[in-house]
């Protein structure tokens, strides 16, 4: 794996809705995504690392979420990426906005930033193992 800093692939897809578990039950009927209280994932596996599994969260926010603010979009993108504290040195050089401090799971590091545009994006770094634990509980 290389040392550089960078987006490894998308992490989720986060979506306002005026009824969230409405449009999970629509998805669910009509393009067969099995949900639960966070939305759903879709696993595969990384083509580096071919037995390794990887994931992409797709989840519904109410409306009046908070979750995506400072944007206005009604929607944010989480990327997967690698070496994410030297990613954040090197956007701070770049004098991009960094919303938050990294926060540390068992699952993964997280970071907000905003785009040129004032999209926010979420920033993770994954921990595969921990989290297909997580999504493997979700679903008994």
């Amino acid at each position: 794996m290389s040392d550089k800093p960078r987006v490894t692939g998308v992490g989720g897809i986060f979506l306002k809705s005026t009824n969230p578990d409405k449009m999970k039950n629509w998805y669910k009927q009509n393009l067969g995504l099995e949900t639960d209280q966070w939305g759903t994932n879709f696993e595969w596996y990384q083509g580096s690392k071919p037995t390794e599994k990887g994931f992409t969260q797709w989840s519904l926010f109410k409306e009046d979420s908070n979750y995506m603010e400072p944007s206005k979009k009604e929607f944010m993108i989480n990327y997967r990426v690698v070496h994410i504290e030297k990613l954040v040195e090197q956007l701070k050089a770049n004098k991009v906005t960094i919303l938050d401090e990294i926060e540390t799971f068992e699952y993964g590091k997280f970071v907000h930033i905003l785009d040129e545009e004032g999209n926010k994006i979420e920033l993770w770094e994954p921990v595969d193992k921990e989290y297909e634990k997580l999504v493997e509980g979700r679903t008994k």
